[in-house]
């Protein structure tokens, strides 16, 4: 009622009602009255059920050969892709193992290297060393030209002296023991090199070193220590023996230490034989002087 007395009027349901709940009962009315309308027409003039049934086993049979279908399909992709899978193992493990073989194969070169990296720098100290002990030998046995301090000496016939007087080949080579006995590296006569095969021997009046004649003065360079070179030559025994002939004879006898000394190469010569001993021992007992330059 209203406040006038007057009858309040109803709303509509589409008004009153929620919205989700009126659109569900107006789907559910208009379905009913679609199923109604279509029983109350009755079925369409001249269809009978029979067909019904034969379509719905077409489309039952359709389906089974689609399922069918379907199954042996996925059956034989199955086949496909576990044969593929298998392969694709197979392969993965055929890689592993030649990745790990050419891994073993590296670890051996790399030891193979390193064994010859250590290989190859002992052959290098060895030929460092035989270098070396080839320039020594070279400087020693005179087949190399040398320069560097020593002493010089010179050695002349006594002043108006007779032939008694006159330096020989067995005072030469005394005086040259004297000097390698005190530590000379390398002796010349008159520019002549002396070697293990040297000879030192008169020819007549005249002296031969190297076969090759020498004139007085007789001057002998020899390459050591200046500083003790000369000392040690009077400390030794042919040295000595050396000093005391030149003062007997009357020789001229001049020793001086020289900062810078150039030595020449002996020629190559062949050997022959070997006579042991010092020159003045086998003064006698010469080398042969057959040579092959």
């Amino acid at each position: 009622m209203a406040d006038d007395g007057r009858p309040v009027p109803q709303l509509p349901d589409r008004v009153t009602l929620p919205l989700l709940t009126l659109i569900t009962q107006q789907s559910l009315d208009e379905d009913y009255l679609h199923v109604a309308e279509r029983r109350a027409a009755g079925p369409p003039s001249g269809s009978t059920k029979r067909p019904s049934h034969r379509t719905a086993a077409v489309v039952i049979a359709v389906f089974g050969i689609l399922v069918t279908t379907a199954a042996v399909q996925t059956s034989r992709n199955a086949g496909v892709e576990d044969a593929s899978r298998t392969t694709l193992i197979s392969q993965i493990m055929a890689r592993r193992t030649t990745v790990s073989n050419m891994q073993d194969r590296i670890v051996r070169q790399r030891e193979r290297n390193l064994a010859l990296d250590a290989q190859l720098s002992q052959l290098t100290r060895t030929e460092q060393a035989s270098a070396a002990r080839l320039r020594r030998l070279e400087v020693r046995t005179g087949y190399v030209a040398v320069t560097g301090p020593g002493v010089r000496i010179v050695v002349d016939d006594a002043p108006e002296g007779d032939a008694t007087q006159a330096v020989r080949d067995e005072d030469l080579a005394m005086l040259v023991d004297g000097l390698w006995n005190a530590g000379a590296e390398a002796i010349s006569i008159n520019g002549q090199r002396l070697t293990v095969l040297s000879a030192i021997r008169n020819v007549n009046v005249a002296i031969h070193v190297n076969s090759r004649p020498v004139n007085p003065p007789y001057v002998v360079q020899a390459i050591g220590d200046p500083r003790t070179l000369q000392a040690k030559l009077f400390e030794t025994t042919h040295g000595l023996r050396f000093a005391d002939l030149a003062r007997r004879l009357g020789f001229v006898f001049e020793i001086e230490n020289e900062d810078s000394l150039s030595l020449p190469a002996a020629r190559t010569r062949q050997l022959r034989y070997v006579v042991v001993g010092t020159a003045e021992d086998n003064n006698d007992k010469h080398l042969d002087e057959e040579s092959t330059p």
